[in-house]
């Protein structure tokens, strides 16, 4: 090689990657074995992390020892360990090991899924797999790709929502794709007080306008109310409004309440509105007959959702979205330029999943799925989720024996919310004082304009000598 010849790109050859590849799956197992020891939340002041990293990128390439050294220098101390047994804070981020090595391999082969046509298997078995999740969960034949519905993997219920929520607008309102101008009355969306904020900030992407979203009281289990919403409905419609869109929620953030889905459909059909019903983390509950009371009236929805990877042993991003009507959901999302065009796509005989959210690229998610429902079976799911909610129901007895605390809501899955009956500042500093520890991660929420801890079980490597310390360092501040 002479001097005017450039130094060949340091692209990592095959055996390379196996040797690093082999040594990046023993840090992960060594971090995850070791993860429980660990402070749960991170102890750095910001830009910490950022003084830790040049402001530039080097010139010359570094040794793959020197990067992985630095994810122990600089990475570590900036973690939130989500995977700690002691997370109990909003929902749990599960990362399992099959889930894992399946993300290992969708990296690995690097699959842009756009299209049928891009990697048939990435679409094919996304199909499969949503299909499995609702013979799973028991949502009924509605939302089946055997029928006119489906299911598509998004990357959270965020963009589930915008999608309906857009697909429920386009029917509302034909014609809307061209402008929100041309809409003869304002159109209007509806979700409850303690529902999501995804849903207020889909309303202010699609157009509908913040304003426009009609938040609607709960009961004091904090569910919808019914006769708010009617009573809401009617008003628009009184006022020359469009109403077209309902979310309700299994399992809110805040309280964990169940929205009452069977009168929330009769109010929708009756006023021809779109139901969305978000299950977020506990629509995962469903996988046991015992608990699918949670979720009755869904299958008759417009579209569902559920986060696997939350409660489910499925790592980020996973998000389950199906609908009752795909054909709804595609002619809001499809926009075919000559460049993607290709005779699969023709023959109108594949799904090409682009036309079912809002970014044109996609990852093969479903080996996730695939790799974590077929390793634990159907079987495995329901024994974790069961032994959670018996953890939780043990610590809601213990709140309930105790003199200083008392639950604030209904507690029937694995969400917790409880206060000191000293107030909202004694509630504020047990909380604060506990996650100081280093030892637990709580979150807090108001209900009814109280101060309320947050305790969820939820993490797959939680026992329940975990909930027991948890609970044992709450009591010891509380005095």
């Amino acid at each position: 090689m002479t001097d005017s010849q450039p130094a060949p790109v340091p692209h990592m050859d095959p055996e390379s990657f196996r040797r690093h590849g082999h040594e990046v799956v023993d840090w992960v197992a060594d971090y995850l074995a070791t993860v429980e020891s660990r402070p749960v939340t991170s102890t750095v002041a910001p830009g910490d992390v950022a003084g830790l990293v040049p402001p530039c990128a080097p010139e010359k390439g570094e040794s793959f020892d020197t990067i992985m050294a630095d994810v122990d220098r600089v990475v570590l101390p900036g973690i939130t360990h989500w995977q700690s047994p002691n997370w109990f804070a909003y929902f749990p981020s599960n990362a399992s090991g099959p889930s894992i090595l399946a993300d290992l391999v969708s990296s690995g082969l690097g699959v842009q899924g756009m299209l049928w046509a891009t990697s048939p298997a990435c679409t094919e078995l996304e199909t499969r797999m949503l299909d499995w999740m609702a013979h799973l969960l028991g949502i009924g034949d509605r939302f089946l790709s055997t029928g006119a519905g489906g299911g598509v993997i998004q990357d959270t219920a965020s963009s589930s929502a915008i999608c309906t929520m857009l697909a429920a607008r386009d029917r509302a309102a034909p014609g809307t794709q061209a402008g929100l101008q041309g809409v003869e009355g304002i159109l209007t969306a509806y979700t409850s007080s303690q529902a999501h904020s995804s849903i207020e900030k889909g309303a202010g992407i699609l157009g509908i306008g913040r304003d426009n979203l009609r938040i609607i009281d709960v009961d004091e289990h904090f569910a919808m109310c019914p006769r708010a919403l009617r009573s809401a409905i009617e008003s628009d419609l009184a006022a020359g409004r469009k109403p077209f869109y309902v979310s309700a929620t299994v399992g809110t953030t805040a309280s964990g309440a169940m929205d009452p889905l069977e009168d929330l459909l009769a109010i929708c059909r009756e006023f021809d509105l779109w139901l969305h019903v978000d299950g977020a983390m506990f629509g995962t509950a469903a996988c046991c007959e015992e608990f699918r009371w949670i979720q009755r009236g869904c299958e008759q929805a417009d579209s569902y959702t559920v986060n696997p990877h939350k409660w489910m042993l499925v790592n980020f991003d996973c998000n389950c979205l199906w609908v009752a009507d795909r054909q709804a959901l595609i002619s809001s999302l499809s926009i075919l330029p000559e460049y993607l065009r290709n005779q699969a796509t023709a023959t109108g005989d594949v799904i090409d999943y682009r036309d079912w959210q809002i970014p044109l690229g996609r990852r093969f998610r479903a080996l996730k799925l695939w790799f974590v429902l077929r390793h634990y079976g159907a079987e495995g799911i329901r024994q974790m989720v069961r032994e959670h909610v018996a953890m939780t129901q043990e610590l809601v007895e213990w709140i309930n024996a105790h003199e200083a605390f008392e639950v604030v809501a209904p507690s029937p899955l694995t969400l917790v919310c409880f206060s000191h009956v000293d107030g909202d500042d004694r509630t504020q500093a047990i909380l604060e004082q506990a996650n100081a520890t280093g030892t637990v991660a709580l979150s807090h929420a108001r209900l009814n304009d109280r101060y309320v801890i947050r305790l969820n079980v939820g993490q797959w490597r939680t026992r329940p000598d975990h909930v027991r310390a948890a609970w044992d360092l709450l009591t010891s501040l509380s005095s």
